[in-house]
């Protein structure tokens, strides 16, 4: 059986997932709701708490999809 993931890694996981479908534009923000809620609703997070953790771990979210910031 897994281990249960830690809320810094709960809040990680959302926040790469609102940042990579943010970078792509508004045009796939119905698939990202649908998708984003399910997983707010599973790991049992609020909307309001990952964007703070976005905020303050932006770097490392996105070194983690790829985008490097300069």
């Amino acid at each position: 059986m897994a281990r249960e993931k830690t809320k810094a890694e709960k809040l990680f996981s959302a926040a790469v997932l609102r940042r990579s479908f943010a970078l792509r534009g508004d045009e796939h923000e119905e698939g990202f709701r649908f998708v984003y809620e399910g997983v707010l609703r599973d790991l049992e997070l609020e909307e309001a708490e990952v964007a703070e953790y976005l905020e303050k771990h932006l770097v490392e979210v996105d070194e983690a999809i790829g985008r490097h910031r300069p």
